[in-house]
């Protein structure tokens, strides 16, 4: 396994499980937040680097995981564009409108409007279907859960399939941007029915059956 310079930005609940499950599996995390004290106080709990910023996050990364909520991805990729050169962008975020009874969604995808606001950097969307309770915990019943990925740079592709199967997760490649719209759906049937059945939030995607 290649061990990955990793930023997350965000350390709310996706961002802390995360931050632990990459560092569990080898690889070096740098974390920001909303605050110093709080980007502090997750990676002291996970074993990552806590940043001051994002861009201290991303300085020395090779992989940008953007953890936060939907609605605040365009501000900061916007403000994260001067420093994203040579980096491999990860949307992990849902596009979630204000009530999260729907998708707040301009085009076929959401990832689509972040690639279109950063020409030149490769964004996959990737971890948007795993529930933070799951990634440290990739397996079901003997059987990894499935990682779901897709983007229009293939090279990007490879390495974010690397990094899912360090987790434990079993890679699938879903196609390009526009199949992230069918991840963003997938992510919001998944939200929808633990909310609507009170379930525990540790339900996961698995593709099953032969594919040859």
């Amino acid at each position: 396994m290649e061990v990955m310079r990793i930023a997350i930005i965000g350390a709310g609940n996706v961002g802390s499980a995360l931050s632990a499950a990459a560092v569990r599996s080898g690889h070096t995390v740098s974390i920001s937040a909303t605050s110093p004290e709080k980007a502090s106080e997750v990676a002291a709990a996970t074993g990552a680097q806590a940043a001051r910023d994002n861009a201290g996050a991303v300085a020395d990364a090779e992989v940008v995981v953007l953890a936060v909520p939907g609605g605040v991805v365009g501000a900061l990729a916007e403000g994260l564009a001067p420093t994203l050169a040579g980096k491999i962008v990860v949307d992990a975020t849902n596009p979630l409108n204000a009530t999260y009874t729907d998708l707040d969604i301009e085009e076929t995808a959401a990832v689509q409007s972040l690639q279109r606001s950063l020409p030149g950097v490769p964004v996959v969307k990737a971890f948007n279907t795993i529930f933070a309770g799951r990634l440290g915990t990739p397996v079901e019943g003997g059987r990894p859960l499935t990682g779901f990925y897709a983007g229009d740079d293939a090279e990007a592709k490879k390495v974010v399939a690397e990094l899912l199967a360090s987790l434990g997760f079993q890679p699938v490649d879903a196609g390009g941007l526009r199949m992230a719209r069918a991840l963003e759906e997938m992510a919001f049937l998944n939200i929808s029915l633990n909310a609507g059945n009170g379930w525990a939030w540790q339900t996961g995607w698995a593709l099953l059956g032969p594919t040859s």
